[in-house]
């Protein structure tokens, strides 16, 4: 059987640190939490490389270089109320679980909303809440949110998001244009959001975030 804990601080050592994520809270994160748990059985093996892992059409466990990166961009933190836009099976909530106030984790597909709670509440995540909605709709109820961290691609970030994003609130996303994608952070000011280029990663474009494909005569 893989020695997991040791393949968990070879990914901080070798994929995290590396990239410029020097928050404690979020490297203490990545060491705490098993990702091997939060993926399906077939890939436990590969739980620690350095690529997005599949868990099914247009979903994927983002590669723990970009996750870590978007976390040091977004900073969740002491009191904070963070939206998690795609959840899958439950790592990325489970992560910034141990870093945030609360997060309210929303996933669409119903076999991975169950299988997140379950997963969840085994590690004792009981600061998270799952969801199961549109993942373009969020969770309105629950908002504002302090934060929101969206796991996959964009074409867009629909209105519905930004507005259940608090007054000086961040959001991050994975901009897909085209064959290329880039990780940016938006900030809400004056109600309205501004957005800056963080660096490169790719993801599939998540369900309900594709552009509208313009009419053309």
């Amino acid at each position: 059987m893989p020695d997991y804990d040791a393949l968990r601080e070879a990914m901080v050592d070798t994929q995290i640190r590396p990239s410029d994520v020097t928050r404690l809270p979020i490297i203490a994160a990545f060491l705490a939490v098993p990702r091997e748990e939060f993926v399906p059985a077939g890939l436990r093996g590969a739980a620690y490389i350095g690529e997005n892992l599949p868990l099914g059409p247009r979903r994927t466990v983002l590669e723990p270089r970009s996750f870590a990166k978007m976390l040091e961009a977004a900073a969740p933190g002491p009191g904070d109320l963070v939206l998690d836009l795609g959840c899958g099976l439950g790592y990325s909530a489970a992560v910034i679980a141990r870093m945030a106030d609360a997060v309210i984790a929303v996933e669409e597909d119903a076999a991975m909303a169950r299988e997140a709670e379950t997963l969840l509440a085994e590690q004792g995540a009981d600061n998270v809440a799952v969801e199961r909605a549109a993942l373009a709709e969020g969770a309105p109820r629950h908002g504002p949110y302090d934060a929101v961290v969206i796991e996959g691609g964009v074409e867009h970030v629909p209105a519905a998001i930004l507005d259940q994003l608090k007054e000086g609130g961040r959001i991050v996303a994975i901009f897909v244009e085209g064959s290329l994608g880039v990780v940016r952070i938006g900030r809400k000011v004056g109600g309205d959001v501004s957005w800056r280029f963080l660096f490169n990663a790719s993801a599939p474009v998540l369900p309900g975030f594709a552009r509208a494909p313009e009419f053309q005569l």
